[in-house]
C-alpha cells in the first residue's frame, strides 16, 4: 500500500506523462518490450524490467519515472478480480491494450469468463479521451468494446481490424514476417522474434505507437529492428554442436504451449523437434484435461520426442499416447537433471529442443543446463 501511494504521488506530479498499459493472458511482456522499443523513439520512456507487473513490481516501475519521462509503458497482471483496477489507480492509463483471454489463472478466477471480466478492468478504467486497443481475433476481447468510454481501435489477422497483418510468412528460423496494414498505409515487417504468435504482439505494439503519433514506415522499421529484452521467452541458443535450445520456460498456459510447439515445429523444418514440458499451474478442475490437450498438441506438432518432467505433468504423456499420429519417443522423468540426461541421449546436430512449463516447475534449469549456463 505504501509503494502504491508513493507511485501515485509521482504520477500526480507528472501531468505531461502519457501512460499506456498492456494486459492479457499471454504475450504481455513481449508486447511491452516491443512497444517500449518503438515508443522510445518518441521521447524518454520507462517500461518494466522483466515482468514487473503486479502490486509490487508495477509501483516499483512507476518509481523509476523522472521529470524528463514522457511515456510509461506498463504491464498489468491479475491473479484475481480487482487487481487490474488497483494497478490502474496507481497510474491511470490513457491507452490500454488487451491481448487475449486464455486459461492462465482460470483455476484461481473460476472460469475463462471470469478471466475475461478481470482483463476488462483495463478498458473500463480508460477515460473518454483515451484509446482501447483490442484484439479483433479474440471474441472475448473484442466484446470489451462496449465496456469502455474510450475510443476503440482493433488489431488482428482478419480484414476488419484497424491494424492487421497481411501475407504472414515464417522463415527457416521460425521468425515471422508480414505486411503491416493500417488506415494510414502499409509497410513490410520482418520480426527478429521467434514464433508466429508474435505477429499479434507486434500488431498491438504497432497500434500503440501509431496512436501516439508514429508513422507506419517508422513503426515497421522499429518492429523489424526490435530484439528480445526479457529472458526465457522463446530465447533461442544454438550450441556449438548444432543443437538449438528454445528456452520458453518463464511461464506456461495451454494457449502459450500450443504457440510454442507450433513455433518449434516451424524452426525444425526439415529437421527434428523435441519438447521438454513440465506442468501448468492454476488451471483448476480443467488441469488434467488441459495437460492431456497439450500432449495431443505435441503429437500433432510432429515432434520426434517428448520429455515430460514430474508427476504433475503426467497427463501430457496420456494425451500424446492417445493421438494416433504420434510417432516419436515418449519419456517421463522425475526432475530437471533426468530431463537433461534424456535430451542428451536423444538429440543430434540440427535438432531443436523446446523447454516450457509454468514457473513453479523451474524448468529454466533444464534450458540453462542444456545451453551450458548452469551446471546441474
Amino acid at each position: 500500500a505504501a509503494l502504491a501511494a508513493l507511485a501515485r504521488a509521482v504520477v500526480d506530479r507528472l501531468p505531461g506523462l502519457t501512460i499506456a498499459a498492456i494486459t492479457g493472458s499471454a504475450g504481455k511482456t513481449t508486447t511491452k518490450d516491443l512497444a517500449a522499443q518503438l515508443i522510445e523513439s518518441l521521447g524518454p520512456t520507462v517500461s518494466p524490467k522483466n515482468s514487473y507487473n503486479n502490486e509490487q513490481g508495477h509501483p516499483l516501475t512507476v518509481l523509476r519515472l523522472t521529470e524528463q519521462t514522457r511515456y510509461l509503458v506498463a504491464e498489468m497482471s491479475a491473479r484475481g478480480p480487482g487487481h487490474i483496477t488497483e494497478l490502474c489507480r496507481i497510474s491511470p492509463p490513457r491507452l490500454g491494450v488487451v491481448l487475449c483471454v486464455g486459461h492462465a489463472h482460470a483455476g484461481v478466477f473460476g472460469s475463462i469468463d471470469d478471466v475475461a471480466r478481470a482483463k476488462a478492468e483495463l478498458p473500463e478504467a480508460l477515460p473518454a479521451g483515451g484509446v482501447a486497443v483490442l484484439n479483433a481475433d479474440d471474441p472475448r476481447v473484442s466484446a470489451m468494446a462496449v465496456r469502455t468510454a474510450a475510443r476503440v481501435m482493433t488489431f488482428g489477422r482478419g480484414p476488419g481490424a484497424d491494424y492487421r497483418a497481411a501475407g504472414v510468412t515464417v522463415d527457416d528460423a521460425g521468425r515471422p514476417g508480414f505486411t503491416l496494414v493500417t488506415g494510414a498505409g502499409s509497410a513490410p515487417v520482418q520480426l527478429r522474434l521467434h514464433g508466429e504468435h508474435n505477429v499479434a504482439n507486434a500488431l498491438a505494439a504497432a497500434a500503440l505507437a501509431s496512436q501516439l503519433g508514429m508513422d507506419v514506415a517508422d513503426i515497421a522499421a522499429g518492429l523489424s529492428a526490435a530484439t528480445p529484452r526479457s529472458r526465457w521467452r522463446m530465447e533461442v541458443t544454438r550450441r556449438p554442436d548444432g543443437v538449438t535450445i528454445v528456452n520458453d520456460a518463464y511461464n506456461a498456459n495451454p494457449e502459450a504451449v500450443r504457440a510454442a510447439l507450433s513455433a518449434v515445429a516451424a524452426m525444425a523444418r526439415g529437421g527434428r523437434a523435441f519438447a521438454v514440458l513440465g506442468h501448468m499451474t492454476e488451471l483448476g478442475d480443467q488441469e488434467e484435461a488441459m495437460h492431456e490437450q497439450a500432449g495431443r498438441q505435441a503429437a500433432l506438432a510432429g515432434l520426434a520426442g517428448l520429455i515430460v518432467v514430474g508427476d504433475l505433468a503426467a497427463p501430457i504423456l496420456t494425451g500424446a499416447k492417445a493421438e494416433p499420429s504420434w510417432r516419436g519417443e515418449l519419456v517421463q522423468v522425475p526432475d530437471a537433471e533426468a530431463a537433461v540426461t534424456a535430451v542428451g541421449r536423444m538429440v543430434r546436430p540440427g535438432d531443436v529442443v523446446l523447454v516450457k512449463a509454468s514457473r513453479a516447475a523451474n524448468l529454466q534449469r533444464v534450458a540453462l543446463a542444456l545451453t551450458g549456463e548452469l551446471p546441474l
